[in-house]
């Protein structure tokens, strides 16, 4: 069975940048909708001992299965998405992955509006990610439940732009939204960590 994880904080931890409501709602009922499909999906022996991420990959590949890819990719997207953001975030980027964004983007400013275009532009719901492609970093988004898992990158940081992700808090303004994800909710010491460890 899979679980739906706990919040690495408290539900009014990001606020005002992330409301308690906001998290009750996303959290509490939208990824738990998410979890309580795939094991609805994943009784048979067909998927006994499967990790979410093998779930993942098979059912990429088989469009019969597209129903159980969207409640496994939207899984592990929201699951990292949780772990991106922290209380009191954003602030400076640790050294290594700070040089690493300004060789990879020509500066930190130059990556921070490159991951808000790819966060605004993406039509209808998805999500923007800072990846490693297995050279260097790079800006990528996907479309509903789509997962940089299916497309070879390793994800390092992802902003949800679902409409329930940011419309009780921002209403409309998903631009706002990703500049308050940017500034004040990312844990920058976890995407470093990540960084390393895909680097190494």
């Amino acid at each position: 069975m899979f679980q739906l994880p706990e919040l690495p904080y408290a539900m009014d931890a990001l606020a005002p940048y992330m409301s308690a409501e906001t998290l009750e709602y996303h959290h509490g009922k939208h990824h738990k909708a998410y979890v309580d499909k795939l094991n609805e999906l994943t009784t048979s022996e067909e998927f006994k001992g499967l990790s979410l991420e093998d779930i993942i990959r098979r059912s990429a590949q088989d469009q019969t299965q597209k129903v159980l890819f969207n409640q496994a990719g939207q899984h592990w997207n929201h699951s990292f998405f949780w772990e991106s953001m922290k209380a009191k975030g954003g602030g400076s980027i640790p050294g290594s992955l700070e040089k690493q964004l300004i060789a990879d983007f020509g500066s930190l400013d130059q990556f921070k509006s490159d991951f808000k275009t790819a966060c605004v532009s993406q039509f209808g719901s998805g999500w923007g990610w800072l990846v490693h492609d297995g050279e260097k970093l790079a800006i990528t988004k996907t479309a509903n439940a789509d997962t940089p898992l299916v497309h070879g990158h390793t994800a390092l940081l992802t902003c949800d732009v679902w409409e329930h992700a940011y419309y009780i808090d921002y209403r409309n303004m998903r631009p706002k939204y990703v500049d308050a994800f940017l500034a004040d909710l990312v844990d920058w010491e976890r995407v470093a960590d990540l960084y390393e460890q895909a680097a190494s």
